[in-house]
């Protein structure tokens, strides 16, 4: 029997967040408004996101959503969507942007995905930078998350690795012609230049360079 702080339905003003809870006791409490993640009986909350950060998810999801759906190569899903990893520990995280490829599909249940992403994004807020360079850059390597993306707007970095046949992540370069290319999403590719403008580009047009959309 859950304890009854954590059944209630917790109203913003009332909201007591706990700094420990079961697995099946953080399953329940995470279904209020509260961004959070789990790790190991650890709550780890965060902070709501910034403007800049919100808008960039939202475009790459856009672009990346599109391209996916027209390959018929898999699903993308956005940041409230959980994934549950096992890496020696147990942890439910919850990436800003994840891609789940045809093969692995069965491994969405109805409030989490089981098992690694086929690709992780973070997009870094100033509380969030150790956490996503560090130490979700580790504990993704080591559940088997084939590619990582952490998209720095502050400093404008965008850093894809993607899991080498030792299980180490190894980083993807950007090409001479200033182009990232995906090694787990089929023939998607960025140009790390489109996330720093101030107004980010038409994303029918970013889709028509990917050949999604006619000229």
């Amino acid at each position: 029997m859950l304890p009854a702080s954590i059944l209630d339905s917790p109203t913003s003003e009332s909201l007591t967040v706990p700094s420990r809870l079961s697995e099946e006791e953080f399953v329940v409490w995470a279904t209020s408004d509260i961004r959070a993640e789990w790790v190991d009986g650890e709550v780890i909350v965060m902070s709501p996101a910034l403007f800049r950060h919100g808008e960039l998810n939202l475009w790459l999801a856009h672009l990346l959503d599109i391209y996916v759906r027209h390959h018929k190569l898999g699903k993308v899903v956005g940041q409230e969507f959980m994934v549950r990893l096992q890496w020696g520990r147990v942890s439910r995280r919850v990436p800003d942007l994840l891609f789940i490829s045809q093969a692995r599909l069965a491994q969405i249940q109805t409030n989490h995905l089981e098992g690694p992403p086929d690709l992780a994004v973070e997009i870094v807020s100033p509380e969030s930078a150790a956490r996503d360079w560090r130490v979700k850059f580790h504990e993704y390597e080591a559940a088997g998350v084939g590619e990582y993306w952490i998209i720095d707007p502050l400093n404008h970095i965008l850093e894809a690795s993607v899991r080498n046949a030792a299980g180490n992540f190894e980083k993807i370069p950007v090409a001479e012609d200033g182009i990232l290319r995906s090694a787990v999403v089929s023939g998607f590719w960025i140009k790390p230049e489109w996330l720093w403008q101030e107004e980010l580009p038409n994303p029918l047009v970013c889709l028509r360079e990917l050949g999604v959309t006619a000229g």
